[in-house]
């Protein structure tokens, strides 16, 4: 059967693979179309089994937030090249990622994978993650995501750098409005920027601070030797609150605050009482894309000597 221009034009259209896959596997089908596009997305697998090993420690960071501002998803795609995380196809591909997060009951990246696509209920997410593998010639990897339903209040999200960092506030409040929205948008910008570990100081483990006085009172002691007890506990725990405002959201000065000492805890309730509203920050998550990941240090002067020798 002659394969023609059309049919070519047709099978890109529907797979997104390369014209010429897409003659070949029109001729290897003999024009089937449906048989073309499993043909395609079995040597997409293929592709996307050889591209696995590469590390992929670039990409992007997407946020998803429902319209009634009750429900966050949050998603760190992964590419190999900072190239393609600026491709338009990439990001596209990650804001669709996003908005299967939002609506997923996955606890965790192995369920998600299973889920059928949004976008076609004929493939899984997998399936279709190889497909796009192929079609962008990278390793690409979803390697975490997270939702976040907010029955008794909002969220609100923040992203910087074009995806470099993504960030997702939650709030119990009574109110959504303006006000609200753009105080929760401030919080996210100092997530993205100071990078807290903690909420509130509630949220440290204790035996955490305690450990962490014992060492902090060695130092102090071998620092000020004949100095009375009582002056080594206030050298300890004047050092440990300052350790807690710079690891505790609350607690860390407000970026904005024009005199520079109000921390983001009073500046949440100076809103809430400028607003009349009950406003409280329950906690954050902070993507930053390629966090933790060992990236393969490239060296090409050393690899063209090596082609050439």
């Amino acid at each position: 059967m002659a394969i023609t221009a059309a049919m070519v034009k047709e099978l890109r259209e529907i797979s997104g693979a390369g014209m010429m896959d897409c003659k070949k596997a029109l001729t290897a089908t003999e024009g089937d179309m449906d048989k073309a596009v499993e043909f395609l997305r079995e040597n997409g697998l293929a592709k996307a089994e050889k591209k696995a090993g590469r590390v992929a420690a670039e990409g992007m960071v997407a946020t998803k937030i429902s319209e009634d501002g009750k429900t966050a998803a949050i998603v760190e795609v992964n590419s190999e090249t900072d190239f393609v995380a600026k491709n338009e196809k990439f990001q596209n591909y990650v804001a669709q990622v996003a908005v299967q997060v939002s609506t997923t009951n996955a606890k965790d990246v192995e369920a998600f994978l299973e889920e059928p696509w949004c976008e076609d209920s004929s493939k899984t997410v997998k399936e279709n993650l190889a497909g796009m593998i192929a079609t962008i010639g990278e390793n690409m990897t979803i390697r975490r995501f997270e939702k976040i339903e907010a029955a008794d209040g909002v969220v609100e999200s923040y992203i910087h750098a074009g995806g470099k960092i993504g960030v997702v506030v939650e709030a119990k409040t009574d109110a959504n409005s303006d006000a609200v929205k753009a105080c929760l948008k401030n919080v996210a910008m100092q997530i993205a920027a100071l990078s807290p570990k903690y909420t509130s100081r509630a949220e440290v483990d204790q035996s955490y601070i305690e450990h962490e006085k014992e060492i902090l009172k060695v130092q102090a002691m071998k620092e000020k030797p004949d100095a009375a007890e009582k002056i080594i506990d206030g050298m300890v725990m004047g050092r440990i609150n300052k350790e807690l405002k710079e690891i505790c959201l609350l607690d860390q000065v407000y970026v904005k605050a024009e005199d520079g000492k109000q921390s983001v805890g009073q500046y949440v309730e100076s809103v809430a009482k400028a607003e009349g509203i009950t406003l409280e920050i329950k906690g954050f998550v902070r993507y930053e894309t390629g966090e933790g990941i060992e990236k393969k240090e490239e060296n090409f002067a050393e690899e063209v000597a090596k082609q050439l020798g």
